[in-house]
């Protein structure tokens, strides 16, 4: 009898008390998982928003130890060997070492559009050789050859001499911008006056 007193005032006592709603497991490898997945999205989403026209998709591989060469049409031959030879004071680099592909495709989009805005001509964008990139030997320097030709401020690039890198860097020629263009004009329409 003694049992059933203690049930009945244990019921008594515990009659206002709700149970506890359950907290869902999450199993850690799902939830990296997920981030993963959602991290991947995310950087799709925000690539797609962004005005960057350089795409991480696949280009052709080129061998770590070809040399990248591009000349616009109406870049004269003079001006085109004097870069190709590092004649030219460099004016701004970028180093992409460790960098990841997409990190890299932003660096060097924003780097190409802040030089332009700021009339500087001569860069050196440092890449690295890339012999043991993944998947494929030179994936960052193959992506160089690909972008830098599609950006329309770039005149021109070729491979570094080897006091520069070689061929783990490429000299980048800019088209001078509209202000620095004007201002040459009013410069040299002075002198003939």
């Amino acid at each position: 009898m003694k049992q059933s007193n203690d049930w009945i005032s244990f019921s008594q006592t515990m009659n206002d008390v709700k149970p506890m709603t359950q907290d869902k497991v999450i199993n850690k490898h799902n939830s990296l998982e997920q981030q993963k997945k959602l991290k991947r999205l995310n950087a799709i989403k925000a690539e797609s928003q962004d005005d960057n026209t350089l795409t991480t998709e696949f280009v052709e591989p080129i061998d770590p130890y070809d040399y990248l060469s591009f000349k616009r049409d109406g870049v004269q031959e003079g001006v085109y060997r004097k870069l190709r030879l590092g004649k030219y004071p460099i004016d701004a680099q970028l180093n992409l070492h460790r960098l990841t592909l997409s990190e890299a495709r932003i660096e060097v989009f924003q780097f190409i559009k802040d030089c332009y805005q700021h009339n500087v001509r001569t860069l050196l964008i440092i890449h690295g050789i890339g012999q043991h990139s993944k998947p494929y030997p030179a994936l960052l320097k193959s992506h160089i050859n690909h972008w830098l030709p599609t950006l329309n401020t770039v005149l021109a690039m070729h491979t570094a001499q080897k006091h520069h890198g070689g061929y783990g860097a490429t000299y980048v020629l800019i088209r001078k911008s509209a202000d620095k263009k004007r201002e040459n004009r009013e410069r040299h329409s002075k002198r003939f006056v």
